[in-house]
């Protein structure tokens, strides 16, 4: 015996409301992963920043034409701590013509930093 009075959802309601949710997650996803590189972008561009820092700090205690490296720099002086997703490589530690780049592991952009401190993608 059916009864009028009871309450529920149809099925056709049912399957609109799955329909919606699955067309705003095919929008959401893609932007997210969007959202993670961009992050991961950004995690080596501090890296570089707080690199650069750290040896200008080193070359104001040692001498402009002393070599700045990260095993130098990653003390309590210098305060510089390697992140292990994007490691920073110098490849050049003089102050006049600095030079290094770091490469998140998840992301395909390498960024460099030159002597005035300017970071941009190589």
């Amino acid at each position: 015996m059916l009864k009028r009075d009871e309450k529920g959802f149809t099925l056709i309601e049912l399957l609109i409301v799955i329909a919606i949710i699955g067309i705003l997650a095919a929008i959401a996803i893609p932007q997210f992963n969007q959202y993670k590189v961009r992050a991961f972008d950004s995690a080596a561009r501090s890296t570089l920043h707080n690199i650069y820092l750290a040896c200008k700090a080193f070359w104001i205690d040692s001498g402009s034409t002393q070599d700045c490296t990260v095993a130098g720099v990653t003390n309590t002086t210098y305060g510089f701590v390697a992140e292990g997703d994007a490691p920073v490589l110098i490849t050049n530690g003089q102050e006049t013509t600095f030079a290094a780049t770091a490469k998140h592991a998840a992301s395909d952009k390498t960024f460099q930093v030159d002597p005035a401190g300017a970071i941009s993608q190589q």
